[in-house]
């Protein structure tokens, strides 16, 4: 896990370095950069596999001692060295042992223990064919010094950042520029400006602009996921001014089954828990201390007792970490927000010490415009209780993390089911079940047994097809898209074009900003596909959401956990912390110097700051407790805060 940044041609190495630093604490074990002519590669590095300087970056191939990066600034003779590609590269490529072994069968030499190398001569046996053999996440830059080519990929599902802009320098010349943050672009723009398309991201679209091009900030644009382009130096200088990224990957080309025509479901429980304890082994893979953000749901806590099970029973993976019983659990005393009971019962279970972390917005709330200009983007909580968990987490001396994230958008964890009542409107049966799984959560309105009545009433009696035609339905122009059941298309749709994507990118600055690398057991594509090729009878069962992963993994996880019903997200209890003083760690006071300042209510990003103003005193002075009217004043103070942030890029 790394920073990488890139010009083509060449940039001025002053300005380029300055640059590099403003991504430093994605990588700030070392930096390397490299020039020539053509292109400029920089590089701020996260140490996790292979910790020696040889596996330092900027990376070139065919890999020798006379080009090993070092992490010190290059001038190399390309053709001398007869150097073919340089990388800089961030994520990781799990199964690289794998690789390795296929790629030293083929005649490759490795001068190197690093994934980096493996991904390099990957490249050169496979070309863009390479992409379909990692499992990992990526974003990495390769050039070809032979043609003067740059190759470009993203992961399949979006985990690593990537971004990109089309400049004309100081010298009235034309370049390319990628980088792994937008603030490492900032440099290279003449004007720092909102988006044209801001308030329609930040009003409309605060889920789902992650999945397109646009970003806050105008004429930076975000890389596609699951996608690569090659792009020419020469091409630059003659004026071309856009990319024509090209699809290598789609879920719904890989699924293994048929979602009409599924296995027995104990057939498919056994499936799933080879394919999640395999998953979890290869994420174990490292040569620094593992740790996880828990939160005593289902999914952090399932992945930690994976990691005690895989360490207990593996033999088949090498260069797994022995030093992984880290869990750091934030806490928010006094507030609904609360799962440390649950997170206490899974330490003790596998028998680890728990790292509880009580949030103290007040410790942080100096630095929040810091904060917001590091996240770079905007989002309906506070960033603070993220931030401070992995601020904890690095302060143990872990580096690396396996969490939970993708399994809410894989099994319907958020509560979607309206769809799939739907499927299920002339058997009673599923839709007790299917309703049941509302109890004892924030989407359960009335008293469960009265839910059941009303739904089935409005399922059978009011829910026709006239209503339903002009519901709106997901939809993809894929052929296999109509073989999934109607709530796995919403699924679907959360996974690839909503939620996930803005999920990926939280926890990649959360946790980037404090040095610290997440993994997603859930998210290796292999899972995914398996998911995705099974009915939405699987994923909800017997009263359940999530049926599969509590089914396959119930023997290794505390009942009281397994079996919870109650979901909870990793957010800020924004409405109590307005209602407190700062002598009770509190925000109070903060929230009503902004709601009253000038320069607030003449924010032209801001949408009716008067009405925002009415609202945070109402909240303050406790006439309003809604979360959710919480949550609306956090987004629409947001583009202020955000604002004021940008003062950091131009220091």
């Amino acid at each position: 896990m790394c920073g990488i940044l890139g010009t083509i041609p060449s940039s001025n190495t002053e300005l380029f370095n300055r640059a590099l630093t403003t991504i430093h604490h994605r990588g700030p074990d070392s930096n390397g950069v490299f020039h020539n002519e053509n292109i400029s590669f920089g590089h701020t590095r996260l140490k996790i596999v292979d910790l020696s300087n040889k596996a330092a970056q900027p990376m070139h191939f065919p890999l020798n001692i006379d080009n090993v990066g070092g992490g010190v600034t290059q001038q190399i003779d390309t053709a001398k060295l007869h150097i073919k590609y340089s990388l800089v590269f961030n994520g990781e490529i799990y199964n690289f042992l794998e690789l390795r072994d296929e790629l030293i069968a083929k005649g490759y030499v490795f001068h190197t223990d690093s994934d980096s190398e493996v991904l390099l001569a990957s490249y050169d046996a496979y070309g863009s064919a390479c992409l379909n053999k990692f499992n990992g996440m990526w974003a990495f830059a390769i050039f070809n010094h032979e043609t003067k080519d740059l190759f470009l990929s993203r992961d399949r599902f979006g985990k690593k950042p990537l971004f990109y802009a089309f400049i004309t320098d100081e010298n009235n010349k034309k370049k390319f520029v990628f980088a792994s943050e937008m603030k490492a672009i900032y440099p290279f723009l003449k004007d720092l400006e909102p988006s044209s398309h801001f308030n329609d991201m930040i009003y409309n679209k605060i889920y789902s602009y992650e999945c397109t091009e646009h970003t806050l900030i105008d004429g930076i644009k975000r890389f596609p996921h699951a996608h690569f382009t090659i792009i020419n130096t020469d091409s630059i200088q003659n004026g071309v001014d856009s990319l024509k990224p090209q699809r290598y990957y789609h879920i719904l080309d890989n699924m293994p089954y048929n979602p009409q025509t599924p296995k027995p479901y104990e057939d498919i429980v056994a499936e799933f828990r080879h394919l999640f304890f395999d998953s979890v082994a290869l994420r174990m893979r490292s040569d620094v201390s593992l740790g996880t953000a828990l939160s005593g749901g289902v999914d952090s806590s399932a992945t930690i007792c994976a990691m005690s099970h895989v360490s207990k029973n593996s033999t088949q993976h090498l260069r797994q970490s022995n030093d992984w019983q880290h869990a750091c659990i934030a806490c928010f005393k006094d507030t609904p927000f609360d799962e440390s009971k649950y997170a206490k019962a899974v330490c003790d279970h596998i028998h680890i010490q728990g790292e509880f972390l009580e949030i103290n917005p007040v410790a942080h709330w100096d630095k929040i415009e810091h904060y917001f200009y590091l996240f770079e983007d905007l989002y309906t909580t506070s960033p603070v209780p993220m931030i401070a968990t992995y601020q904890a987490i690095k302060q143990k001396g872990v580096t690396v993390t396996l969490d939970g994230h993708g399994a809410d958008e894989l099994f319907s964890g958020y509560g979607h089911v309206l769809q799939s009542l739907w499927d299920a409107r002339f058997n009673i049966k599923q839709i007790k079940n299917i309703l049941h799984t509302l109890n004892d959560s924030s989407e359960a309105p009335k008293p469960t047994l009265k839910l059941y009545k009303d739904g089935a009433k409005f399922l059978l009696s009011r829910f026709n097809k006239k209503i339903r035609n002009k519901l709106y339905t997901p939809h993809d122009s894929h052929p296999n898209f109509n073989k999934l059941d109607y709530f796995s298309k919403w699924l679907y749709e959360l996974f690839t074009q909503d939620v996930l994507q803005t999920l990926l990118r939280n926890y990649d600055r959360y946790s980037m900003i404090n040095g610290i690398e997440v993994r997603m057991p859930f998210l290796d594509h292999r899972l995914v596909e398996f998911v995705f090729s099974l009915p939405y009878t699987y994923k909800i069962r017997n009263g359940y959401t999530k049926a599969l992963i509590r089914d396959a993994l119930h023997d290794i996880m505390p009942e009281s956990v397994i079996w919870r019903k109650s979901k909870m997200g990793f957010v800020s209890p924004i409405v109590q912390w307005m209602q407190r003083d700062r002598k009770e760690n509190g925000l109070k006071e903060w929230f009503l110097d902004i709601a009253h300042s000038k320069d607030f209510l003449e924010c032209n990003l801001v949408r009716n700051p008067k009405d925002l103003q009415t609202l945070i005193i109402k909240i303050c002075n406790k006439e309003e407790n809604n979360y959710r009217v919480g949550e609306q004043v956090w987004c629409e103070l947001n583009p202020y805060l955000w604002q004021k942030s940008l003062i950091f890029a131009k220091i």
